[in-house]
């Protein structure tokens, strides 16, 4: 089994978030040695899975 590396597809967005809000996200993602913008994204994945359906 060879590795093919597979690029994502990736859209830039601009969100205006609180300053204390993204201190804390500075944070959190420093104290697990990773990317502001990985660990939003995992925030958003996290939140998407656990959303609940919509009643009708």
């Amino acid at each position: 089994m060879r590795f093919i590396p597979k690029p994502e597809k990736n859209e830039i967005i601009c969100i205006r978030i609180n300053s204390e809000k993204l201190k804390f996200l500075d944070q959190i993602s420093a104290k697990n040695n990773m990317s502001r913008n990985k660990f939003i994204c995992q925030c958003i994945d996290f939140a998407l899975k656990n959303l609940e359906p919509p009643k009708e």
